[in-house]
């Protein structure tokens, strides 16, 4: 058969396979260092109505690996209709995400290589298929580029933990082990991670951890985390087979005879007593420190832990973190210097590794408008009101208004009710007393089932020992109860709830690095109990920070319902309006801080019980496929999709009738987002894709399934779209012939 005739597997059986897996020393291996159709993306959750799918997922046709999770180089294999070098752009933008230093393209002839090493001089070259490099060359290549020693060479080539599952690290995670032992063998001691929650951070640092305890060049480890659970998470998961070698710091009195602690950072930033802790260590005790949530102020000047560092200088220090804080009084930058490795929320998302999440707006009226109480006004107590304006920033402070909470909890129980009432969900509220306010409200909403089991909903706070005794249980999910947590602060970080699939926000937020925190409660998927996207309940503006250019992961749809409204968005988009992508909700930033006109001390809590809220009227938004906020149907929607692939119906009509598979179009709409199905719901369910696209993006009259049998059947399928069309099928046919 000619070359030129055979497919791209073809080619890559006949031709590339043979040239890596030639006879003769320094093959490839087929079994340990050749992956094809290597699969490094699970494809983005795209969220339409009811409709849930995933996008295309990226993939090399080759990734070959020095030895397990080394990748040194992808290739991309074309058919000999194309150029040798045809697959060289995909295959550098590839070489690009998973950090590979040499990028190749072959069409069956010869390969095109790229050396991404080279600084100067060659570097794209084209060599015969018998040529082709073995694993040696390359490494010896990659080496001498980076000017390792020997003794540098031994720890950045130390083997993975191996547990003996099948178990890979995801591309992104290799990217960040790789990067940073190789930073750690040629010296450097400061280095910071930012790793979107949900990546496996812990994981992460486990791997590292491994690999450089177990090259020698880290003997004795410490692990600081900011919360008991996630030590003994950490110690029970990803850390347990560090075995006897590990302990966890739980008392004054330190063993030095292990290798691997945990610690709390409450353990060494007590008591003066216990600041002490940590000298029980010599300075130079510890030969790595690695700072889980690091944002939490390891890198403020006056914390105390600080100086548990600054005590250790001479140990190499890692931060970890979702969220890097940078104000004027604390840098994790300035302290560890910059990222080493960044994985953000919102690739996350693209890369189908994170869940997407729609977004309810609510706006409640006196949150918007605030209220004036009449003059002489009473609470419920007896004090006299403090005859002012009370606005968002009092509610749930120092100003309670009952029927709010009451509201609240009604509107988090009807979405409930119609989704799954036993959604995991999370309410964070302003402080302690909020949240227990809160629970009371939501068990009132949905006494039936609370009467069931009193977990039902549950106060999750630092004060509530039986609370914090069921959070294993509410990240359980194989566990039913609690389904609801109301909290303040104890449940924003470090909480690995797989299964949360509605997150409300009934607190103000002020800080990017707590909102993106909360966010990511829920962005973890877990594909076994359906957990794909998760919802956000917003009734604080809180989710104007998406405008913010410091976020990095945008919603899949904002819905904002009007009063009396289902708080549950509709299977199809419904028409915007004039509000612009970036105005932020609600008509502006929250509102600034009023005077209280109080002269001193705290201002006085009110509790009033016989004021009337409602739910505002507000806006729908969604959220396209160039990641920007929409405000349009989703017939407009459609409509741009359909036109920016096909500028014309004779152009849609030809790739329509060319197609060896008319999916291949129906699918090519749906990675940008154009679910037809949903839109036969909304336009009318007896329309089949060709005509459903004709008719909203060309604007041509339906024909229903049983119309257009008629029409096959007459031989006329063409006429209703007009003479230039017939032309071009005609065309097309031809052409195919």
């Amino acid at each position: 058969m000619n070359k030129k005739e055979l497919s791209e597997a073809d080619i890559r059986t006949k031709f590339i396979m043979p040239a890596l897996d030639k006879d003769k020393q320094g093959t490839w291996d087929t079994m340990l260092q050749i992956r094809e159709e290597y699969f490094f993306t699970k494809g983005r959750v795209i969220v339409r109505g009811k409709t849930v799918r995933r996008g295309e997922a990226k993939k090399a046709d080759y990734l070959l690996f020095y030895k397990p999770n080394l990748p040194i180089a992808v290739i991309e294999a074309k058919d000999n209709k194309h150029s040798v070098g045809a697959g060289m752009q995909q295959a550098l933008e590839y070489a690009e995400i998973l950090d590979i230093p040499f990028a190749y393209s072959s069409n069956g002839d010869a390969f095109l290589e790229h050396d991404r090493t080279a600084k100067s001089g060659t570097v794209t070259r084209e060599i015969p298929l018998h040529q082709f490099p073995t694993p040696e060359e390359l490494w010896d290549r990659y080496c001498k580029s980076k000017g390792y020693t020997p003794a540098q060479e031994s720890v950045t080539t130390q083997d993975y933990y191996d547990e003996g599952s099948g178990k890979a690290p995801r591309y992104y995670q290799l990217n960040a082990i790789n990067r940073t032992v190789d930073a750690i063998a040629r010296g450097k001691d400061r280095l910071l991670l930012v790793m979107a929650t949900g990546t496996g951070k812990t994981y992460t640092a486990f791997q590292i951890i491994w690999r450089l305890w177990k090259s020698g060049s880290k003997k004795r480890i410490l692990f600081l985390v900011d919360r008991n659970i996630l030590a003994d998470q950490t110690k029970t998961n990803d850390f347990k087979p560090f075995g006897k070698a590990m302990t966890k710091i739980t008392n004054r009195t330190i063993d030095k005879s292990y290798e691997i602690y945990l610690c709390l950072y409450q353990a060494v930033t007590g008591t003066e007593e216990d600041r002490n802790i940590y000298k029980q260590f010599s300075e130079d005790f510890f030969d790595l420190i690695i700072v889980d949530e690091c944002h939490r102020g390891s890198a403020a000047d006056d914390a105390a832990w600080r100086q548990v560092l600054e005590y250790f200088s001479s140990a190499t220090q890692i931060g970890l973190t979702a969220t890097p804080k940078e104000t004027r009084e604390v840098s994790n930058m300035e302290y560890f210097g910059e990222p080493i490795y960044t994985y953000s929320l919102k690739q996350g998302i693209e890369d189908g590794f994170l869940a997407p999440y729609k977004v309810v707006r609510i706006g409640i009226d006196k949150d918007l408008d605030g209220w004036r109480p009449e003059a002489g006004k009473l609470d419920k107590y007896g004090q006299e009101i403090e005859d002012r304006e009370y606005n968002q920033r009092d509610f749930d402070r120092n100003m309670i208004l009952e029927k709010r909470t009451i509201t609240v909890a009604a509107k988090i129980t009807e979405f409930l009710k119609a989704t799954d009432r036993f959604s995991k969900t999370i309410v964070f509220c302003e402080n302690i007393d909020h949240a227990e306010r809160m629970r009371q409200a939501l068990v009132n909403a949905n006494s039936d089932l609370a009467a069931e089991n009193s977990r039902y909903v549950m106060r999750i706070t630092g004060d509530n020992d039986e609370g914090k005794a069921q959070l294993d249980n509410f990240i359980d999910p194989e566990s039913t109860y609690p389904v609801i947590a109301c909290t303040s602060q104890l449940m924003s970080t470090g909480v690995d709830a797989q299964t949360c699939r509605l997150i409300v926000l009934d607190k103000r937020i002020g800080s990017m690095t707590e909102f993106k925190q909360i966010i990511g409660r829920g962005t973890r998927i877990n594909e076994d109990y359906g957990k794909l996207y998760f919802t956000i309940m917003d009734f604080k503006q809180a989710t104007s920070l998406f405008a913010d250019p410091d976020f990095d992961g945008d919603p899949v749809q904002i819905y904002s319902p009007d009063e009396g409204e289902s708080v549950v968005p509709p299977d199809a988009i419904v028409g915007g309006d004039d509000f612009g992508e970036d105005e932020a909700p609600y008509g502006g930033v929250p509102l600034p801080p009023i005077e209280t006109g109080h002269t001193g001390g705290s201002p006085t809590k009110y509790y009033v019980d016989d004021v009337m809220v409602k739910v505002a009227v507000e806006r729908v938004q969604y959220l396209g496929a160039d990641g920007k906020l929409i405000t349009e149907s989703l017939t407009d929607y459609t409509r741009k999709a359909v036109r920016t692939n096909y500028c014309s119906l004779e152009s849609f009509l030809a790739a329509w009738n060319s197609a060896e598979r008319k999916q291949v179009v129906i699918d090519e709409l749906s990675q940008q987002g154009v679910f037809l199905d949903e839109l036969a719901a909304q336009e009318g369910s007896d329309y089949d894709a060709f005509d459903l696209v004709c008719h909203v993006a060309f604007d041509r009259p339906p024909l229903t399934r049983k119309e257009r049998a008629d029409q096959v059947r007459k031989k006329d399928i063409f006429t209703k779209y007009g003479e230039q069309a017939r032309v071009q099928h005609c065309v097309c046919k031809s052409a195919k012939h």
